[in-house]
């Protein structure tokens, strides 16, 4: 997965000149949230009953984001 969150910021920041990019996780999703943050996402906030999940209950999520010039291999240049 690490490569493909790397691959995905590449086409996103550099291919397509997207600003941000950001991401909702659940709360307990530790290892989504271990890989976006590791990638240089930054935790932005937190929404209560963000999204309804499977159709049955209202999750919370995490709402992490990054910004093109904060892409760490934007510095690397």
């Amino acid at each position: 997965m690490s490569m493909g969150i790397s691959l995905l910021l590449r086409e996103a920041f550099e291919g397509m000149n997207l600003h941000r990019l950001e991401a909702n996780i659940q709360p307990e999703n530790a290892s989504s949230i271990s890989l976006i943050s590791k990638a240089g996402f930054v935790k932005e906030g937190f929404s209560k009953n963000y999204l309804r999940v499977g159709g049955l209950e209202w999750k919370d999520h995490e709402r992490w984001a990054i910004l093109n010039p904060n892409w760490p291999e934007s510095t690397q240049s």
